[in-house]
């Protein structure tokens, strides 16, 4: 071990590229995980998002756009559009101690409103990890129409 750091700033000194490039990578693997741990919300995989239905009796909200939300969207999910998502609003703030689960087509726009309702003092919050897209791909059921919303 003490070798390889005699040797360190021989490499350091002969493949600078290289080394600011790993130096690079790691800073933004370190913020990156520093950033997930502190977010305040758990992003959960299909699996873990059903066990939180069924366990924990979670509200499910919808983001996705109106008519992704009509083209299919997880059993007992609620649409909110993303422009009228209001962690503030009285029917939400009946949810504030219980599981929230968010999600939208790619997982993009559920992460915006969960760190909304993190901010509006909601204590249990998830989304589906990459999306309604993830639920399909895990062959779980949907339901088309407006029936849950």
């Amino acid at each position: 071990m003490s070798e390889i750091l005699q040797r360190l700033p021989e490499f350091i000194g002969n493949h600078p590229f290289l080394s600011f490039g790993f130096l690079g990578v790691l800073a933004a693997v370190i913020a990156g995980e520093f950033s997930r741990l502190t977010r305040g919300y758990k992003a959960l995989t299909p699996a873990g998002l059903t066990q939180l239905i069924n366990r924990d009796n979670a509200l499910l909200i919808d983001v996705s756009s109106i008519q992704d939300y009509e083209k299919g969207h997880v059993p007992g999910a609620r649409h909110v559009a993303m422009s009228q998502f209001d962690p503030e609003s009285k029917d939400l703030a009946k949810a504030r101690d219980l599981p929230v689960a968010i999600y939208c087509k790619t997982g993009q726009s559920a992460g915006a409103a969960a760190k909304r309702l993190k901010k509006a003092g909601f204590s249990k919050v998830y989304t589906l990890d990459g999306g309604l897209r993830t639920w399909v791909e895990a062959q779980l059921p949907l339901v088309k129409g407006r029936s849950a919303s």
